[in-house]
């Protein structure tokens, strides 16, 4: 079953939102490479998430949403991060879907 498919039969096809957190962060890159649309590295080596125009967002705990269509490139980001440091939660409760604190 597909991440989007999952997540709209649970009901999760809510907004959802992502945030990295650098304190963890490697620094590979993976997530960039993955949905370049969302994640970028900064001059510092670390990664962070974009806003809907392009704007790197470099505040501590900054978020960012997640457009549909780019879901399943997120998700596979946050799988795959060496650094185990991109969570994704729903905006409506702040629960985790994915990522390291996900239920």
């Amino acid at each position: 079953m597909t991440v989007q498919h999952e997540a709209q039969s649970t009901g999760a096809a809510e907004a959802l939102e992502v945030w990295i957190d650098q304190d963890l962060c490697t620094g590979d890159g993976i997530c960039a490479q993955y949905a370049p649309e969302v994640f970028e590295l900064d001059i510092d080596g670390l990664a962070y998430v974009k806003s809907a125009d392009d704007e790197l967002l470099q505040d501590v705990g900054a978020t960012t949403p997640v457009p549909l269509p780019l879901l399943q490139d997120v998700v596979d980001s946050a799988k795959e991060c060496p650094g185990d440091c991109i969570h994704v939660r729903r905006v409506a409760d702040g629960v985790e879907v994915y990522g390291p604190d996900a239920e």
